[in-house]
């Protein structure tokens, strides 16, 4: 586990690799929840049966739900003190190059590219790959932007966030 203690201690981490997470299954029930909580019912992501004569031998979890997997899984390579929030800025580039099939387990690889001052904070760059285990492509490769506010700033950005974000930020928020 990496700890950013600070943003000294990301600046001393750039470029290098965080690390690995623990390998996750994905399940038909996790793959059916995302397409109830985002409409996206096409019958590669639920209907086993007609999956199974598919393009993938069975059904496969949505793309953006392998990424929706990044904070889930990258909080087991890094997590972050002496910050006062993280906020998820935004992705510089995401692909899928091969889909993940209901049953396989994946795992996160975390790399942090960049880091720099901008008048909020500081602003990191992690490289995220979902590997799939014994797949030779993973599911997902993104460069995803955190806004990280270091704690004891005083401006209208640093209240004291809540439960929810300042778990997300002790976890390693991306």
């Amino acid at each position: 586990m990496h700890v950013f203690a600070g943003p000294d201690s990301l600046t001393e981490a750039k470029g290098t690799h965080l690390g690995y997470g623990e390998w996750t299954e994905i399940t038909q029930e996790r793959v059916q929840q995302f397409a109830d909580a985002t409409g996206d019912h096409q019958w590669i992501h639920i209907d086993t049966e007609r999956a199974a004569g598919g393009p993938f031998g069975g059904t496969v979890a949505h793309g953006y739900l392998t990424l929706s997997l990044v904070p889930f899984l990258s909080k087991q390579v890094y997590r972050f003190e002496g910050f006062a929030m993280g906020i998820n800025y935004g992705l510089n580039k995401v692909r899928f190059p091969s889909a993940v099939k209901v049953g396989a387990r994946v795992r996160i690889g975390a790399e942090l590219l960049e880091v720099s001052q901008v008048a909020q904070g500081i602003q990191a760059v992690f490289k995220y790959t979902v590997e799939i285990e014994g797949e030779a492509k993973p599911g997902c490769v993104a460069e995803a932007v955190a806004l990280l506010i270091p704690a004891g700033i005083s401006s209208a950005m640093s209240e004291p966030a809540s439960e929810s974000m300042s778990q997300g930020v002790r976890e390693g928020m991306a």
